[in-house]
Parts: structure tokens; C-alpha cells; sequence
């Protein structure tokens, strides 16, 4: 799955395009590399977004196989630390 996909699946950002800005703009980064909004993300990834006042890493525990999940689903496929 597309990483801005993902960022949107699992309610990290609001919408697709938000997360697509933020790959262009080199604030999203997977295992220390930026990526483009295309990259694929893999089980095992540490997704870290460089937000303004803080950074924020996900660790990618399961791929979603539907558009969107719930919010009390979200730890069930990424763990923030």
C-alpha cells in the first residue's frame, strides 16, 4: 500500500492529499529515508513524520485491506512511540 494511502487508512492524517503534501514537502520518512507519496510501506516500516514542534514515529504492525478503518482500530495496525 501507498504510504499517503496508509497515513489516510489509519487516521493519521484527515485526507489522502494532506499526506501526499507532506511526502512532496520531505516531512514523511520511512526507516530514515524521505519518501514520495508512492513508496510502498511494508509490515515492520518505522514511519516518522517531521511535524513543526515535535517528530512522531509509527512502527507499521498491519496493512489495511479496507479504505479506512476506525479510530480504536488504529492501534491494532500501527504503534507510535
Amino acid at each position: 500500500m501507498r504510504v499517503d494511502k496508509f497515513l489516510n487508512s489509519v487516521n493519521i492524517t484527515k485526507r489522502r492529499a494532506i499526506s501526499e503534501d507532506m511526502c512532496k514537502n520531505g516531512v514523511v520518512s520511512i526507516n530514515g529515508k524521505v519518501v514520495k507519496p508512492a513508496k510502498d510501506v511494508k509490515l515492520g516500516d518505522i514511519i516518522q513524520i517531521n511535524y513543526l514542534e515535535k517528530i512522531v514515529q509509527y512502527e507499521v504492525l498491519q496493512i489495511p485491506t479496507t479504505k479506512t478503518i476506525s479510530k480504536s482500530q488504529q492501534n491494532e495496525y500501527v504503534r507510535e512511540f
